[in-house]
């Protein structure tokens, strides 16, 4: 008879029952290793003496200590803007090369002359400006200044101490007529040309005064304390006798056309009002007797500017009551008068 097929099994196997445990145990002990390593990896230092635990103060019990930010404190600034120079009722003024709006010796220069005013000659007589312009014209005729630093130079000297004064020779300008014959002063034959055979804008014509307004306008903005009007109307030296009349040449209202450059001038400087205005004249105005550039006393003293102008042949410049003349001479005067030099470059 066969034996019964169940006859060989004794029943389940503790011993594998218990390995199995064990390797469970052993593998979640190895689960938690790991995961503790990783969190603690942070805070386990290194040293010669070993590896130790460096536990945050939350797991000591102990409070946090208070973040000691390691960015540089805020300081507020206390130093406040130069204030603009005051204008100087005791004027002293010297014209400097154009070197000296960026090369740093501006304020020496004017205070081995003397000076309590520096002048520069920002749009001089041959039309050339010492300073980038942004007017059409100025660019077409390659007058600007090249140099792309040089306003801001200008700008760093005139938000100084020194009382900066740009000189313009707003109508004398032997450049711009070349290229648009339409705003000169003209004669029978083309251009019509001074006693320095330089050649001039006429101030009667709308876009010539817009032009000189403009580089006005854009003197006032790069922070001049004055602007120096030179040339300011009509030509008085020379054979203005040639001058063509006409719409722009009225022999009959020259007064009119100046007047209505001083009304558009004063309009474009609203935004402007701690610059001043002066202008440069003749001794014959001065005296009464008026000249052909247009200006007259009335109208210097109606816009308020301060006058300079140079001796007439026999040393005399009249100084008409209630009118700030200072005269022009060619080398600094005293420290108790008032005087210009608007020559450049000054030897010291």
């Amino acid at each position: 008879m066969r034996g019964n097929a169940y006859d060989s099994y004794r029943g389940r196997n503790r011993f594998a029952t218990f390995l199995k445990v064990l390797i469970v145990l052993l593998l979640l002990v190895l689960a938690v290793g790991v995961a503790a390593l990783f969190f603690l990896e942070p805070y386990l230092v290194y040293s010669a003496d070993g590896v130790r635990l460096d536990l945050p103060p939350f797991f000591q019990g102990q409070e946090d200590a208070p973040v000691t930010s390691t960015q540089p404190p805020v300081v507020v600034s206390t130093v406040q803007p130069t204030a603009t120079p005051e204008r100087q009722e005791e004027f002293r003024g010297v014209m400097l090369e154009r070197s000296a709006l960026y090369d740093g010796t501006a304020q020496t220069q004017g205070q081995q002359a003397g000076a309590n005013a520096i002048i520069f000659d920002m749009k001089a007589d041959d039309g050339t400006l010492a300073y980038i312009s942004q007017q059409e014209m100025a660019q077409t005729a390659g007058v600007s200044a090249e140099d792309p630093a040089i306003n801001a130079a200008i700008q760093l000297v005139n938000g100084g101490e020194l009382y900066t004064v740009a000189r313009v020779s707003c109508f004398r300008d032997n450049t711009v007529p070349r290229w648009s014959n339409s705003w000169a002063v003209r004669s029978s034959s083309g251009n019509w040309r001074d006693e320095g055979n330089s050649r001039w804008l006429s101030v009667g014509n709308a876009e010539a005064r817009a032009y000189v307004v403009g580089i006005c306008q854009e003197l006032a903005g790069l922070g001049f304390d004055e602007l120096l009007l030179d040339n300011c109307g009509y030509p008085v030296q020379g054979r203005v006798d040639r001058i063509r009349s006409g719409e722009d040449y009225d022999s009959e209202d020259l007064t009119g056309p100046v007047e209505q450059f001083f009304q558009e001038l004063q309009a474009a400087l609203a935004d402007y009002p701690e610059v001043k205005l002066s202008v440069v004249t003749t001794p014959e105005l001065l005296s009464g007797t008026g000249d052909t550039s247009g200006l007259t006393l009335t109208l210097l003293e109606e816009y308020g500017v301060r006058v300079l102008a140079a001796a007439d042949e026999s040393g005399t410049l009249p100084v008409p009551e209630g009118c700030s003349v200072v005269p022009v001479v060619e080398t600094p005067g005293g420290a108790e008068e008032q005087w210009a030099v608007l020559a450049a470059p000054m030897e010291f």
